[in-house]
């Protein structure tokens, strides 16, 4: 979504030098007014326009039955939510988007990228009688359900409703079967889609917790076979999991740090404990260098362990 500033705006501004009396200056500020009420009104019509073009386009593909159209697809919405988060006004108008059925993302994605395989028996021979060809879907390939994933994440990170959509679509279960069937591209973008459905959602929260979500994210981290950056993945995982639920004894998963101290030991449990109840600095970069930083401790002290 390229948003360009429209040509009626410039000069929106703009007042006459040499108001003539108090009088005409009063109506001229007058006259300013309405006209920049005008231009704002105008102009997020016109956001509202591309945004929801833009949605409908990305949306299309991504309904489509090949995943190379998918994959186009996902990654054109992919690239419009990264254009809403520069914006808090977009950010409002694109919330206001997912109230409208069709053009809400969560449900299409776990109906065509990050739906489960299912059994491909042919328990029909009706198609071959009748006039009416087969429908033939190409299944989800790696690169498409990682998309899929990252636009998941950035629609409940902008969008936190919109865990109770992924919530219907069981989605806590089907990440659950990605993060413990996939590959590490697969498994990286699915913990990070995962921490942002969870964040203030109790039924997900439930279903993580019914799935046995810690044990599985602390197998993978134990497993020094496993690829060191998905180790590292896990760690923050546990450490922004533990951040958040910290304090909330009504959480459905506030027992998580005991259930770390059982999977990981006491050492490695300490230390996600202690990262947590420290404030993170503002600037985004450093919390990111942060977060690295501890989990790559935590890492150590499980394999001294």
């Amino acid at each position: 979504m390229y948003l360009k500033k429209p040509i009626w705006s410039d000069g929106a501004s703009a007042t006459p030098e040499n108001p003539s009396g108090s009088e005409n200056g009063e109506d001229t500020d007058a006259a300013t007014m309405v006209v920049e009420e005008l231009v704002t009104s105008l102009n997020t019509q016109r956001l509202y326009r591309e945004l929801t073009l833009s949605l409908r386009t990305g949306l299309r593909d991504a309904c489509a039955e090949f995943s190379f159209l998918r994959i186009r697809g996902l990654r054109s919405l992919l690239k419009t939510l990264r254009s809403i988060a520069e914006s808090d006004s977009i950010i409002r108008l694109f919330s206001h988007t997912q109230t409208i059925s069709d053009l809400q993302l969560v449900p299409v994605l776990f109906r065509h990228s990050l739906k489960e395989a299912e059994d491909d028996r042919v328990t029909s021979l009706d198609h071959i009688f009748s006039v009416e060809p087969m429908k033939i879907t190409s299944p989800s390939t790696d690169d498409e359900v990682a998309v899929a994933l990252r636009v998941l994440e950035g629609c409940c990170l902008l969008h936190p409703q919109s865990t109770v959509l992924a919530h219907k679509h069981g989605a806590v279960r089907v990440m659950m079967n990605i993060l413990s069937t996939r590959g590490v591209l697969e498994q990286g973008a699915c913990l990070d889609a995962l921490i942002s459905i969870l964040l203030d959602s109790s039924a997900n929260q439930v279903d993580f917790g019914a799935c046995n979500g810690i044990e599985e994210v602390a197998m993978l981290m134990r497993d020094k076979q496993a690829d060191e950056n998905l180790r590292l993945r896990c760690g923050e995982f546990l450490l922004l999991l533990v951040g958040h639920v910290n304090g909330k004894d009504r959480s459905p998963i506030a027992s998580v740090n005991e259930d770390i101290r059982r999977l990981l030991g006491e050492k490695s449990a300490s230390l996600i404990w202690a990262a947590s109840q420290f404030g993170s600095t503002g600037d985004p970069e450093q919390r990111i260098t942060a977060l690295h930083i501890q989990a790559g401790r935590v890492l150590e002290s499980l394999d001294l362990y």
